[in-house]
């Protein structure tokens, strides 16, 4: 069963304590503008997961937080098709770590995980054909 090019179903939530918690230590991570977006290969077969945090520390009302998550997620569906990611490959975790202490449009959004998304389709591929 494929997924439809711009969904994004629950499968492509990354959950589980054990998934998360191997992400944050052995995956690795990157910086750009806003965000800190941390990466793992994962051994199993399926859609890439993906994790969205605003720390609560930067915005203390949940209506904030809950924007924010809802614009990444948002710019995420419409563009995880630049991960390049075939039918048998590995899934990839990934943590889109929102950083900026204001909350930014969803094109600035957009934009900034646009370059995270080729920047890791980049490391992907090339990890992929070593």
């Amino acid at each position: 069963m494929g997924l439809s090019k711009y969904s994004f179903s629950k499968k492509e939530r990354l959950t589980g304590k054990k998934k998360i918690e191997g992400l944050f230590k052995k995956g690795s991570s990157f910086y750009l503008d806003s965000f800190q977006i941390r990466h793992l290969q994962s051994e199993l077969v399926g859609p890439n997961e993906i994790l969205i945090s605003v720390p609560k520390r930067n915005f203390k009302r949940a209506v904030d937080r809950n924007l924010l998550k809802r614009r990444i997620r948002e710019a995420y569906r419409l563009n995880k098709h630049l991960l390049h990611k075939g039918e048998n490959e590995s899934a990839l975790y990934i943590a889109f770590i929102y950083l900026s202490k204001e909350i930014l449009t969803f094109d600035n959004i957009q934009s900034q995980l646009i370059k995270g998304l080729e920047r890791l389709g980049t490391s992907n591929t090339n990890k992929s054909h070593e």
